[in-house]
């Protein structure tokens, strides 16, 4: 079933099923036919977003039990609602001991029944981590931590435990039976009793295979029963922990004994022996191309699928899979089964989340509806640029940090400082698995690991997509062949000094010649492909989400999750291409503009788009402003701070968040709060003065207290009164592009999604900042009392956020109305003529006799219109059908029938015009 449009909600312990029980009436009213949820699996305790699911088959207790879901769901139905679930297969959180996996991991080493299920390498190169899992969670080093006393044993429900503060670590059975025995030698237990209970825990605690299970638990019980409350057995049993915390040696050779190495947390960069969700060590990743992982993982999704709950499903991080279009294939033969259905080919509503290169496109085989809508997001931005602006605010932007930066040359850099920093224990495994697979063939044997580890890097560092999905047995498709080759190209062109036959050698292991005379391990090939392609989507992510877009502050408009910043602007007819390419090739692609992970907010990105308009006004307020405040910054070791970088960084991000309300002081504070964690997160990110591996807490501060010092109210500050003013001049132009942006997302071939509280005007940041409460009782009223507004008073009226409301609101029901004209109904750009002609964007969309016209402008500063007026003159939406009869959705105003209607007629009283043809 697919969803007419979607709302996001973000479940955690303080938003439940039952906060979100209350709204679905709300949601309903809106002209939402679907909810969509993020990750409300059992996670771990205090999780704020899902991601780090610790059992993929229960419900997180924080965010409700299954009656709570149930009731959920019924109101839905009753609504005629459904829901959408946010489904995480990549990875699992393995903090504490919720995840029984994991833990029967550390318990268990290589004899767990689970061992198989994470991506672990057992025999990773370093000897002392032979049969070990590096657990990279110590705040200072191992020596240090223990012998300040930090470790602490703990007896509890029959077993034991090695706690670390948050983190309660299982140990080896096998390892405390010296405990036990000389507890149990302290009672005066007969003598056949002592015998008799030994015996028994030695017998079990040596168990492996499944039949452990059952006998450690019968024992866990018989020694909770002889360790209650005041025992003999239970008080010495606590003698025996206070002697070995007493005794460090003791104490650590216990810990050398288990299957896990305890290591300080920058270990893990250069040593970490199980893959991860990027360079996070609490998110391990799973091996779901296992058929028992995939199995044991999917059992409640789909059940609830089965019960007609869940209707259609988001694959988290898709690119982590070795091999996704496997998954997503065995996924939709789950779904059918579930619903009872044969043949799984698009059973079940499904999207993936994938960031898609700036010309790069889904993969057609896959069996999907489409994207999360990253790219829509990035295009709509790059839609409302000024494109002409480029060379001026390069040019003013290099003047400013005083130095030509390129931003392909960043990425570049970027990329290799991570694998450098923080994802070097990938790329090494996969420089040494390279080396073994040389030494397969004499023909490459003399191939050092070096040479082949400093050529993977750049080849790596070169990569212009996420990833390709090669299947090792089978011969390349066209388009992974002409990704690798221009990788590798590249990586040889920027390092002429390194062998060429090196690069050749790459190249062949990924693309084997026909007819290959120097064949090389098989199974090594495949292991590395498979490894290599989960590895540089990470490294593409951590260095160009994670570190250039926070260092290339050119205009940080484009600086989002699916954007390419170096692209500047997007043309009208581009823009209608891939819409066409869309309704052609995924015509159910979700649509968004702001998600729990884009790095600012739909209406932050529409407003500072206007700077690209005034170019010449924005540089020379900017250079004002920097002399205004020269005095704020700090010298820290010969730098000032914030640097010139950091400081526009800081004036872009005020005037795209700068609230369109006044605000109260309480405001007033939380907002300069939010700026302040924002650029702490900013300057840990990019990784020039501070990061999160190097906090430089003294540059850290001195950002915090300029931009406390930049936002204080009171007679001494001499900017915010100017900043103020600027802000101003910006605002209207922002709110007609956030407008433009909200219909072209409701009216666009696709399915859109509205992220929580978006729906009214939303100045928020990078997450945290877009995970704040929101305030749906304000939300609930404004859509009660929305039929009674003065028409007049919307626009008027525009920072009360009634007309983004307003809009949402109509357009969702005409969607549900007309069901079939957005999903299935024809996309036929138009033509616009007269003096304003290029600031329009005009479409029309055509179902079984109905027809749809949607106009919206850009550039409105540019063209002069502020809002829109007489000032369009002749400018006109050519093409149309004289013979139809139009109804205005929001003027009510009918133009009279003719091949072209002029933009003044369109937008008389209204920024936007959505038409719908009579019958």
């Amino acid at each position: 079933m697919i969803p007419t449009a979607t709302y996001r909600l973000q479940f955690h312990q303080n938003f439940t099923f039952e906060d979100a029980l209350a709204l679905v009436p709300y949601l309903a009213g809106l002209g939402i036919d679907s909810l969509y949820a993020s990750p409300f699996f059992k996670s771990a305790p205090g999780s704020t977003h899902g991601y780090d699911v610790c059992d993929h088959n229960a419900f997180d207790p924080e965010i409700g039990s299954e009656q709570d879901f149930e009731a959920l769901s019924e109101a839905l139905k009753q609504h005629g609602m459904r829901m959408v679930v946010d489904f995480v297969p990549n990875h699992m959180g393995i903090t504490g001991i919720e995840n029984r996996w994991w833990t029967d991991v550390l318990e268990n080493g290589a004899n767990s029944l689970y061992a198989r299920y994470f991506d672990i390498d057992w025999h990773p190169l370093k000897n002392e981590l032979h049969n070990k899992v590096l657990l990279p969670i110590l705040g200072d080093q191992y020596g240090r931590v223990l012998e300040k006393g930090e470790f602490r044993l703990e007896w509890k429900d029959g077993a034991f435990t090695l706690n670390y503060y948050q983190h309660r670590l299982p140990l080896t059975p096998s390892s405390t039976l010296p405990i036990l025995e000389n507890a149990v030698a302290k009672t005066d237990m007969p003598v056949d009793e002592k015998r008799n209970l030994l015996d028994t825990l030695d017998r079990s605690y040596r168990m492996t295979g499944s039949m452990r299970l059952e006998e450690r638990r019968a024992v866990n019980e018989l020694l909770i029963d002889l360790t209650s409350r005041g025992s003999q057995l239970a008080q010495a049993i606590e003698s025996e922990l206070n002697a070995l915390h007493a005794d460090f040696d003791r104490l650590d050779a216990l810990i050398a004994t288990q299957h896990y190495r305890l290591s300080f947390w920058k270990v893990a960069s250069e040593e970490i022996n199980y893959r991860r969700f990027f360079d996070i060590n609490d998110l391990a990743a799973l091996r779901m191309e296992l058929p028992e992982v995939f199995t044991d993982t999917h059992h409640l999704l789909f059940d609830l699928v089965s019960r007609g709950v869940v209707t259609g499903v988001r694959i988290d991080h898709i690119d982590g899979l070795a091999d996704p279009r496997s998954y997503l294939t065995q996924l939709q033969d789950g779904l059918a089964t579930a619903l009872g259905k044969t043949g799984g080919d698009k059973a079940v509503y499904l999207l993936v989340e994938k960031i898609l290169g700036h010309t790069e496109q889904l993969r057609p085989d896959w069996p999907v509806h489409g994207t999360t809508g990253y790219e829509f997001a990035a295009r709509t931005t790059a839609l409302l640029v000024d494109s002409s602006a480029e060379k001026r605010l390069t040019e003013g932007y290099h003047d400013i940090i005083g130095d030509e930066w390129n931003y392909r040359e960043m990425v570049y850099r970027n990329k290799k400082l991570v694998m450098q920093v923080s994802l070097s224990s990938e790329v090494n495994y996969l420089g040494h698995t390279l080396n073994r697979i040389s030494e397969s063939n004499r023909w490459y044997r003399d191939f050092t690991v070096n040479a082949l580890t400093i050529a993977l890097r750049e080849v790596i560092a070169c990569f212009p997509v996420y990833r390709t999905y090669l299947i090792p047995d089978n011969p390349p498709d066209d388009l992974d062949r002409r990704i690798i080759l221009r990788a590798i190209a590249l990586a040889r062109r920027r390092n002429p000094a390194l062998e060429r036959t090196v690069f050749e050698f790459i190249r062949d292991v990924l693309l084997p010649p026909d007819p290959n005379l120097h064949p090389v391990d098989p199974e090594l090939r495949r292991q590395f492909i498979l490894k290599l392609q989960q590895c540089t989507g990470p490294i593409m992510a951590k260095g160009v989400e994670d570190t250039t877009f926070y260092v290339y502050n050119r205009f940080i408009a484009l600086n989002e999750v699916g954007g390419e910043p170096d692209v500047f602007g997007m043309s009208v007819e581009k823009f209608h291409e891939a819409n066409t390419r869309r309704l052609a090739e995924f015509p159910h692609n979700m649509l968004t503009t702001s998600t729990h992970d884009t790095k600012r907010s739909e209406d932050v990105r529409a407003r500072l788009a206007v700077l690209s308009e005034i170019p010449y006004k924005w540089l020379a307020v900017v250079r004002k402003w920097r002399k205004l405040n020269r005095k704020l910054r700090r010298e820290i070791d010969g730098e000032m701070a914030p640097d010139p970088n950091e400081e526009y960084l800081i004036y872009q991000t005020l005037v795209g968040s700068w609230p369109s309300h006044p605000m109260d002081d309480g405001e007033h504070a939380t907002y300069i709060s939010r700026v302040q964690e924002y650029m702490l997160k900013a300057l840990h990110e990019a990784k020039t003065h501070s990061s999160w591996i190097e906090p430089h807490e003294q540059w850290d501060q001195a950002v915090s207290e300029f931009v406390k010092q930049l936002l204080t109210r009171g007679p001494q500050n001499q900017f915010l009164a100017p900043f103020q003013a600027f802000v101003e001049t910006t605002l209207v132009p922002g709110m007609i592009n956030a407008l433009t942006q909200l219909t072209l997302k409701l009216t666009a071939p696709g399915m859109p999604d509205i992220y929580q509280g978006t729906e009214l005007w939303d100045w928020s940041l990078v997450d945290p900042d877009n995970r704040r409460p929101v305030d749906y009782a304000l939300r609930a009223e404004l859509l009660r009392t929305l039929d009674n507004v003065p028409f007049s008073d919307l626009l008027a009226h525009w920072r009360d956020g009634w007309i983004k409301l307003h809009i949402t609101k109509t357009l969702l029901h005409l969607r549900k109305s007309h069901k079939k004209l957005f999903q299935e109904g024809t996309y036929e750009p138009l033509k616009t003529r007269g003096l304003h002609s290029k600031n329009l964007i005009a479409f029309q969309r055509e179902h079984e006799g109905t027809t749809l016209l949607v106009v919206v402008p850009r550039l409105t500063t540019k063209a002069g219109f502020n809002p829109p007026t007489e000032r369009w003159g002749d400018t006109a939406v050519a093409g149309l059908d004289s013979a139809i009869r139009w109804r205005n959705l929001f003027t009510q105003n009918i133009p009279a029938g003719s091949d072209a209607i002029r933009a003044r007629a369109l937008f008389d009283g209204f920024p936007i015009a959505v038409l719908v043809s009579e019958p």
